[in-house]
């Protein structure tokens, strides 16, 4: 009995590490990179040697398949790490011209500098995402040494200064902290009178702003401008947790409050982006796990959740990230943030607006969990600017390989992509900068607006 047991366990342990090896550059297993996949190795060179000397061999069919087995997992990592060597050598012989013309869209987490600095020096990104492994136990000066040598590549280059963003919403979600100062979220600003809000906000934006550009930080990935839920707890979502980030669930107060924060990074230099669109207090489902769906009418969401984006995109710079949660009313069978009808149909056509759209974080289960090639290029094709590889930037030499492949094929559509290159430049223009846009005056109004939408 007790050697059955024993067999079954192994047989257990095999196929768990069989699918473990098979997926160990998939991002939920991200933790595992090193010194796990280090442990990895010296199992699958170990065990079958063990059950070899063991004398499981002579035991039969049986025994030799369960050996056979436990040859497996050390021929899938071999593989895995292969294919992402291979993917890995095929970014960096991208050709100059191919890299220029899409590395402008793509904005890349990284775990080294040396690893950045040489995407950023090819032109292969236009910016880096910089999050809690960046800063862990890191000083402010080492991380604006690092942002600044990452500048220099591309000045030596001859390229345009990166994108440097980050999420710095403040409270709950602040991924530089405590290297740089947190702030309270914007949350604790909805009960002041509507005058006050907006000032104060106004003055949290410019004092963050202020934090995040000293260390060379030049785009923050807030403010978040969807309404808060109606629950209080939702077992559906793992890591969103919209309901503690979100403002308030009316959507004066989340406009007046997220516009006057925004105005305040862009008197600081710092771009912004208002997210998540098209709003996640209505969806359950956690969309960096899952599948979502908005099922709500288009004209009421007009009237509610999508209200404070209006109000920040017609009145501000900022950019506009948009999620990975369908759109029943308009898209029933894409995210919208790769959905032609809902970024080019509804946001550029209907609501005639000309900024920046950057997408969620497509190392999300909602996109790389379904056809990541095919969200790559509807999302360039279909109006988005700057396509977010976060979480995973390894995983960026994959959304790479999607792109260049749909390129050769004839699939990108270059029109979109030499109006998105101008949305860019226009948005990145030095002498018509964020500090130049909307300075909040002293009656608290706005200096002037930049994009008005087409009511």
């Amino acid at each position: 009995m007790l050697g059955r047991i024993r067999t079954v366990v192994l047989w257990i342990l095999a196929l768990a590490f069989i699918v473990i090896t098979l997926n160990s550059n998939e991002p939920y297993l991200v933790r595992l990179r090193g010194t796990g996949h280090a442990a990895l190795l010296i199992i699958g060179l170990a065990a079958p040697l063990l059950l070899l000397l063991g004398g499981r061999w002579r035991d039969g069919i049986a025994g030799r398949m369960l050996v056979s087995a436990w040859c497996i997992p050390l021929l899938a990592l071999t593989a895995t790490q292969f294919t992402f060597a291979w993917r890995k050598y095929e970014t960096f012989q991208t050709a100059p011209e191919v890299a220029r013309l899409l590395g402008r869209h793509f904005i890349v987490g990284y775990t080294t500098v040396d690893e950045a600095a040489a995407l950023a020096g090819q032109g292969l990104i236009a910016g880096v995402y910089v999050t809690h492994h960046n800063v862990r136990g890191r000083t402010e000066a080492q991380l604006s040494a690092d942002i600044a040598r990452l500048q220099a590549a591309r000045r030596a280059a001859g390229l345009p200064p990166l994108l440097v963003s980050a999420d710095q919403e403040g409270g709950r979600v602040a991924h530089l902290s405590p290297t740089l100062p947190n702030m309270p979220g914007l949350a604790t600003l909805a009960d002041l009178p509507a005058a006050r809000r907006a000032h104060d906000a106004y003055e949290m934006g410019r004092a963050q702003g202020q934090s995040l550009a000293s260390a060379g930080i030049n785009f923050n990935l807030a403010p978040v401008v969807d309404l808060r839920p109606r629950w209080t707890r939702n077992r559906l979502d793992f890591h969103t947790l919209i309901g503690q980030r979100a403002i308030s669930n009316d959507p004066a107060v989340v406009g007046d409050i997220a516009l006057g924060y925004v105005r305040g990074l862009e008197a600081s230099g710092v771009q912004a982006a208002a997210k998540h669109f098209p709003g996640l207090g209505r969806v359950e489902a956690d969309t960096h796990h899952f599948s979502a769906q908005l099922d709500t009418a288009a004209d009421v969401l007009e009237q509610s959740d999508w209200r404070p984006f209006r109000q920040v995109l017609d009145s501000s710079h900022a950019a506009m990230m948009v999620g990975h949660v369908m759109v029943d009313a308009i898209d029933r069978e894409r995210p919208a943030s790769h959905s032609k009808a809902v970024l080019e149909g509804l946001i550029r056509g209907r609501w005639n607006y000309q900024g920046v759209i950057i997408t969620d974080d497509l190392v999300m289960g909602a996109i790389y969990g379904r056809d990541l090639c095919k969200a790559v290029v509807e999302a360039l094709n279909g109006g988005a600017d700057l396509l977010l590889v976060a979480y995973d930037g390894t995983q960026f030499h994959r959304v790479l390989a999607c792109a260049k492949q749909a390129l050769a094929g004839g699939q990108i559509d270059l029109a979109a992509l030499r109006r998105s290159d101008e949305r860019l430049t226009r948005w990145l223009r030095q002498d018509d900068g964020p500090q130049a846009a909307n300075v909040m005056t002293s009656s608290g109004r706005s200096a002037g607006t930049r994009w008005k939408a087409v009511e």
